[in-house]
C-alpha cells in the first residue's frame, strides 16, 4: 500500500514507521485543556488527519488550508491513503493504537465498528458548548450517535447522480439523458451511444453498482437476506448484458487495469456514468488542470419502473476524533470548522454539497462556475435511501457482497448461485 504525498499551501503529508506504533494514553471530553500531541519547534499543536484522494477532492485540501489560516496555532499533517486502500488501512492504524487525532471516514457504516472498540472520543459536550443544532444537517447528524453519544458529525453529504458527455451525444444527434429516465431506458440509450471509440456507460467495479439500485425503491437494505436478495438479480443481468454488448467497459478490464472513475470519465470516451455528487468537483479540478476537455452534464439518477423519479442512494462523511488523540481540543476545533459554516460554505462553492444545508445551498452548488447548465433541477431528490445502513455487522455483509460481486461479473457464478450464496453466508452471520 503506497501513501501519496501532496504538496499544498500550509499543508503537509507525513507517514513515519511510528503510524504504524502504539500511542498510550486515551482522552476523554473530561481530558479537555490537555493538548500535547505533535508539539512542535514553532509551538504549534500538530493534528494527524487521515483522509482518501485529496488530490481528487479538492474542497477538502481547501477547506482544511482555510482551517488553518483561521488557526494559526494548529498545523495538520495530512495522511492520505489512496481510496481502494483506505479502510483497511484505517483499521490497521487504529487497531495498532495509531496516533491519528481526526478521520475522515470513508464508509459511514464502520462508525460502529469504531464506537463498539472504543475508538472514537465521545464529543457530545463539545456539541452542546459550541450550542450546535443537529437539525441543521437535516437529519443526518443522528445516524452518528450510539447510546446517546454523539462520536461524529457529517462534513458532506452525497448522493447519486448522472454524468454525461455532451459532446459524444452531440456527435450521435441523440438528446441529452432526461430527469426522468428508467434504467431499462437508461440500458437501451447506452446502447445507442456505444460506438466509434466510445461506450455508452461506465460502471466501476464496486458492489454498488447493482446493489444501489436494488434498494433506490426503500424497501430493502443490504441487510434484506430473507427473499433471496432478489431485488438485486435484475440489475446484476443488467449489468452482465451491457457487459456483453460492449457498451460497458468488463469488471475484467477495469479490475486488471486498477481504472478509476475518474480517470475514465476524464478521458472523453464514456457516455454516462451514475456516480456520486462528489465527483462534480473532481471533475471540474480536471478540466481546470487540462486533464479532461469535454462539456459534460448531470441528470437525475435513472430509477426503477414503479419509482418515481428523484428516488437515489445515498449518504454522509462523517469527521470523527480519535479516542487516543492527545489533542482533544484542537482536534474539535478542526471538525467544528470543517463541518460547520466556514467549511459548508467551502464546499458548495467548490461544487459539493455541504451536510450543514438549508434550501440555498443547492442553488449555490449549481450556480458555481463550470457546472452545467440544468444542475440545479437535476440535483433536486425527493428521497434520499442510506447505501448502507449503520448496524451491527454491516461490514461483514457488505464485504460476503463484494466477494461475490466479483465471482458474478468475472462469469464464475452464475447471478442465481451468487445470490444464493450471498444469502447462505448473510444469514450465518445475522442468524
Amino acid at each position: 500500500m503506497k501513501m501519496k504525498r501532496i504538496a499544498a499551501v500550509g499543508l503537509t503529508t507525513v507517514m513515519t514507521a511510528s503510524m504504524l506504533a502504539g500511542c498510550g494514553g486515551g482522552a476523554s471530553n473530561s481530558d479537555k485543556g490537555n493538548d500535547s500531541n505533535g508539539g512542535s519547534a514553532d509551538g504549534k499543536t500538530t493534528l494527524k488527519v487521515s483522509i482518501w484522494d485529496s488530490t481528487n477532492n479538492p474542497a477538502d485540501l481547501e477547506a482544511i488550508n482555510a482551517f488553518q489560516a483561521a488557526n494559526p496555532d494548529i498545523k495538520i499533517d495530512l495522511i492520505d491513503i489512496p481510496s481502494n486502500d483506505y479502510n483497511t488501512k484505517l483499521n490497521t492504524m487504529l487497531n495498532g493504537g495509531s496516533p491519528l487525532d481526526v478521520i475522515f471516514v470513508k464508509q459511514a457504516d464502520s462508525l460502529k465498528n469504531f464506537y463498539d472498540k472504543g475508538q472514537l472520543l465521545d464529543i457530545t459536550q463539545y456539541v452542546k458548548d459550541a450550542n450546535i443544532d443537529l437539525a441543521n444537517y437535516n437529519g443526518t447528524a443522528e445516524n452518528f450517535s450510539f447510546d446517546g453519544k454523539q462520536v461524529a458529525l457529517p462534513v458532506r453529504t452525497d448522493y447519486y447522480v448522472l454524468y454525461y458527455n455532451k459532446d459524444i451525444f452531440d456527435a450521435k444527434g441523440i438528446e441529452y439523458p432526461s430527469n426522468d429516465m428508467t434504467w431499462k431506458e437508461f440500458e437501451d440509450l447506452a446502447a445507442q451511444l456505444t460506438g466509434d471509440g466510445n461506450y455508452g456507460a461506465y460502471m466501476h467495479t464496486w458492489q454498488a453498482m447493482a446493489w444501489n439500485w436494488g434498494i433506490q425503491d426503500g424497501k430493502n437494505t443490504i441487510m434484506s437476506y430473507k427473499d433471496g436478495y432478489t431485488f438485486a438479480k435484475p440489475y446484476y443481468e443488467m449489468l452482465l448484458r451491457m457487459q456483453d454488448a460492449g457498451s460497458i467497459q468488463t469488471y475484467g478490464q477495469l479490475k486488471s487495469g486498477n481504472i478509476h472513475y475518474s480517470g475514465a470519465f476524464a478521458q472523453g470516451n464514456v457516455a454516462m456514468m451514475p456516480m456520486g455528487t462528489w465527483f462534480m468537483g473532481m471533475i471540474q479540478g480536471k478540466i481546470a488542470s487540462g486533464e479532461a476537455n469535454m462539456k459534460w452534464g448531470i441528470a437525475t439518477l435513472p430509477h426503477p419502473e414503479g419509482v418515481e423519479a428523484g428516488y437515489t442512494m445515498g449518504a454522509s462523511t462523517p469527521l470523527a476524533i480519535n479516542a487516543k488523540t492527545k489533542a482533544p481540543d484542537a482536534a474539535w476545533r478542526f471538525v467544528e470548522f470543517m463541518t460547520g459554516k466556514e467549511g459548508a460554505e467551502i464546499y458548495a462553492k467548490k461544487g459539493y454539497i455541504p451536510a450543514l444545508s438549508d434550501e440555498n445551498t443547492i442553488k449555490t452548488v449549481a450556480s458555481n462556475e463550470g457546472m452545467p447548465e440544468g444542475s440545479e433541477e437535476a440535483l433536486q431528490v425527493k428521497n434520499i435511501v442510506p447505501d448502507r445502513p449503520i448496524k451491527d455487522h454491516v461490514g461483514e455483509v457488505d464485504q460476503i457482497l463484494g466477494e461475490q460481486h466479483s465471482m458474478i461479473m468475472l462469469g464464475e457464478s452464475t447471478v442465481d448461485e451468487g445470490l444464493a450464496e450471498i444469502t447462505k453466508q448473510v444469514k450465518e452471520v445475522l442468524e
